[in-house]
């Protein structure tokens, strides 16, 4: 297993990672490597794979641990975050011990759809926990627009207290801020531990986000560079900078969280940007109409004139 675990001291930009597939629909290994390397000359800090962006659930067991073993093998020492969300119990703790030999630094899992009342996340992750071992790192995947499982504070506050292999949480709520606010402030009190918390949501709230606490992003935005600068800017102590970049990139934040095509907009943009050789999703899976690219040729034209305007360039074409 890997030396460089995840902890509560996590900060930056996890990018979740896109999965490429060749036309007709073949998992891409060399188009991997190539968006590895296109991630990592945008400046992230870590990588989060086999996501929901990720189509985790189009692969198989055997894909799944190739895309693993080929990021981190890229990876330049970056922290590898692996979503091993399933319905089976037994399936999650084996991709988890699958993915930490491969030399993962922690794992993702997000409740089952479905899951019913306090009681029944708390006892959940708990099994999940005793599943794992207390040397697995775990990221709590808050996503309740996905799979209908809202998580109180309070609930959250529960499982950081018994349970120490919980160290981030993947905040995607939505409203969510006054929730961040929460867990931030209960963290305050005394003997409680504060652990990282990366917001996702397509980066849709990331500023007011950073303000309120979090520790940086885990989303999926197909420019990872503005993720990058926004997080260094408030690590500066510049948050108004911070934010006036963040509105350049702004009607494409917004572009790209459409739930229908959102996806499909993220891999066209990758493709445009010479990250990946084809856009094309696992089936069953979204596509764009030709007005949808032209939308997307003038939101990614205005995108760069005010760039321009700005004296900035996206950074992986400096």
């Amino acid at each position: 297993m890997s030396s460089n675990k995840l902890n509560e001291q996590a900060k930056g930009v996890f990018i979740i990672a896109a999965t490429p597939f060749t036309d007709d629909g073949a998992l891409d290994l060399q188009s991997v490597d190539t968006l590895t390397d296109f991630y990592l000359g945008c400046g992230v800090h870590g990588f989060t794979l086999l996501g929901m962006m990720g189509e985790a659930h189009k692969l198989t067991a055997e894909e799944s641990i190739s895309v693993v073993n080929r990021v981190i093998g890229r990876a330049q020492g970056r922290q590898v975050i692996v979503g091993v969300s399933h319905a089976g119990l037994e399936n999650v703790r084996r991709l988890s011990h699958e993915a930490m030999i491969a030399g993962a630094a922690g794992v993702m899992v997000a409740p089952p759809p479905g899951l019913k009342g306090d009681d029944g996340i708390y006892n959940y992750y708990a099994q999940v926990f005793q599943a794992l071992g207390p040397d697995i790192p775990v990221v709590y995947q808050d996503y309740p627009q996905t799979t209908g499982v809202y998580l109180p504070a309070n609930v959250f506050e529960r499982l950081v207290d018994d349970f120490k292999q919980l160290v981030m949480l993947k905040h995607e709520d939505a409203p969510g801020l006054a929730k961040l606010t929460r867990i931030r402030e209960g963290e305050k009190k005394p003997g409680r531990r504060r652990v990282s918390i990366l917001v996702g949501n397509g980066g849709i709230y990331y500023p007011q986000e950073m303000r309120r606490g979090a520790d940086g992003a885990m989303t999926g935005f197909a420019w990872p560079e503005m993720l990058v600068q926004v997080y260094d800017l408030f690590a500066k102590g510049k948050p108004e900078e911070a934010e006036d970049l963040f509105d350049i990139y702004l009607p494409l934040v917004r572009h790209e969280v459409q739930p229908a095509i959102g996806l499909a907009l993220r891999k066209e943009v990758l493709f445009r940007r010479g990250a990946i050789k084809s856009p094309k999703q696992r089936a069953p899976g979204s596509s764009l109409t030709a007005t949808d690219k032209t939308e997307l040729d003038s939101l990614i034209a205005r995108l760069e004139r005010r760039l321009a305007s700005a004296g900035r360039l996206p950074k992986a074409a400096e």
